[in-house]
């Protein structure tokens, strides 16, 4: 295989921190190892798995972990013996992620006047306040975002972060003026013993065998998301073929991973779901899960990012651990091939619907003289290459944007320019590639009814079209005329100016190779019986 996949399996590094038994009342912390192990689908939800080492009593003991996301799902935790010698019993079970925080703190106050400590005075360093009200607080919890913006999730929590529009900007009334900043440094009052510095998961758990236990901790959390980017980069000149211009493209692959999730993660090990999964929202959103929180091991040596099957979906796994800040994108090639033949097609698809016909009823369609004979003057530029081994691929491509670019030596620099994008599904090993770029410049299409025939009586109408193509480009071009027969699924094809190719049960497709500064004309009758 011509392709270099990278991708990603890392053996996961475990230590353990015993803690010794407590009371129910006083809550024992579970410490958790480093290196947790994360499963990114590409629909803003993972599967985290961390490694907690605690100590258990007889009886009941309560467990604090407190090192969550802020978008844990509580429902789906798991919290097991990873050796099986234990059976754990989650008896109770709180989840809080209201971690105190400045902003947080300037949220609970807000409409209340409190102190802010200022710079020492110039003149002596003596320590000076101000007494302010918080009219506003700015702060942007992390669950907000999310629940509001949903899939948009990402983008609005950066905009609402980075103070666009105003409302993440606090706003406090001093003597009596209102400012958006802080005078000072709050000075809160105290909030007693019940404030969390970062989001928590409280257990009251029981055993049948006291003494330490190494548990593994898995959950289901929003916030963190992944997509495929690719960049494909053509040479200058296309050589003309049989069915359009052959060239040899350059591939490489990219997996952009993004943290909204509230949590940093240190030395994890990483692994990419591709595949159309579902997941039950509260309302009612298809946004995909896993059917399971499965354990995901691997070996450390191999390419930067591997790729198998898993159930009916595709896993990369990213070979070395890496550390995802909250709030952070970062971007990791995972497939790189040279010399993948490409086609550059051209496409007219000359029939231009209004909307408000969508929804006709079929004696309508079948009748209305009218029906289907706007022209799109406009012809498709489309791309395809076969996503095969001998084409130096053969690997299963995650849906993602597919950027075009082509060299331009005209100035001998060798500069590439963009010309195009769209975005590709979910496409395995052996399947074609198809990705429409955009409209071409200097071949333009017309498309007209010439005539129209009908007699519902009998049930049947006839109507014919005349296609004609230009091409104002200095080379030849190979442009596929398609159309459909959209009034009536029983039709038959009378007077076709030249062979044509039958693509489905609506739809005809006619070849047209046409010289430099050329017009090339298809006429066809439509027969349709009911």
């Amino acid at each position: 295989m011509n392709a270099r996949l990278i991708a990603m399996t890392a053996g996961t590094i475990l230590t353990t921190l015993g803690t010794a038994p407590a009371a129910e009342d006083q809550p024992a912390e579970a410490a958790a190892a480093p290196g947790p192990s994360l499963t990114i689908y590409n629909q803003n939800f993972a599967v985290v798995r961390e490694s907690l080492a605690m100590t258990l009593g007889a009886g009941t003991t309560r467990v604090r972990f407190a090192d969550t996301s802020a978008h844990l799902e509580p429902e789906s935790v798991i919290l097991r013996d990873a050796t099986g010698k234990t059976t754990l019993r989650v008896l109770e079970q709180n989840y809080r992620a209201d971690a105190a925080s400045e902003g947080l703190l300037l949220k609970a106050f807000e409409g209340q006047t409190i102190d802010f400590q200022l710079p020492p005075s110039p003149a002596d360093g003596a320590q000076r306040t101000v007494r302010g009200k918080i009219i506003r607080s700015g702060y942007v919890p992390h669950t907000e975002a999310f629940s509001r913006y949903g899939q948009r999730y990402a983008q609005r929590q950066m905009s609402m972060a980075s103070g666009a529009g105003g409302t993440s900007q606090p706003l406090i009334e001093v003597d009596g003026r209102l400012q958006f900043s802080l005078p000072g440094v709050p000075l809160f009052p105290s909030l007693g013993d019940d404030s969390i510095l970062r989001p928590t998961l409280d257990w009251v758990l029981s055993t049948d065998k006291p003494g330490p236990v190494k548990a593994e901790l898995g959950y289901l959390t929003g916030g963190l998301s992944w997509r495929a980017d690719y960049t494909a980069i053509a040479p200058e000149e296309a050589q003309p073929g049989a069915s359009g211009p052959d060239e040899k493209i350059s591939l490489v692959g990219w997996v952009t991973i993004d943290n909204q999730s509230g949590k940093s993660y240190r030395d994890a090990s990483l692994a990419l779901m591709a595949g159309d999964v579902s997941k039950i929202q509260p309302e009612d959103q298809y946004l995909g899960a896993p059917a399971a929180l499965y354990d995901m091991r691997g070996e450390s040596a191999g390419p930067p990012v591997t790729e198998r099957s898993f159930d009916d979906l595709h896993l990369y796994t990213v070979a070395r651990p890496t550390t995802l800040h909250d709030r952070e994108t970062k971007q990791v090639e995972f497939i790189k091939a040279e010399s993948v033949a490409a086609k550059r097609l051209y496409i007219y698809d000359g029939a231009a619907f209004d909307p408000s016909m969508r929804h006709w009823d079929p004696a309508s369609v079948r009748s209305n003289k009218d029906y289907g004979t706007r022209s799109n003057p406009k012809v498709w530029i489309m791309r395809e290459f076969m996503n095969s081994q001998a084409n130096g691929l053969g690997v299963p491509l995650p849906k993602g944007a597919m950027r075009f670019y082509r060299q331009d030596t005209a100035d001998n620099a060798g500069r590439l320019q963009f010309v195009g994008e769209n975005t590709i599904d979910h496409t395995p090993k052996d399947e074609l590639v198809r990705v429409y770029t955009g409209n071409a410049f200097d071949i333009v299409g017309e498309r007209r009814q010439t005539n129209f025939e009908s007699n519902t009586d009998r049930n049947w109408t006839r109507e014919s079209f005349e296609i004609k193509v230009r091409n104002h480009k200095k080379e030849p071009a190979e442009v596929r005329v398609v159309e459909h027969l959209y009034r009536w699924n029983e039709w038959s094809i009378e007077k076709p100016s030249q062979d044509f190719k039958k693509l489905d049960s609506t739809t005809i497709e006619f070849r047209l190779t046409l010289p430099p500064d050329a017009e090339k004309t298809v006429t066809y009758t439509a027969s349709y019986r009911w």
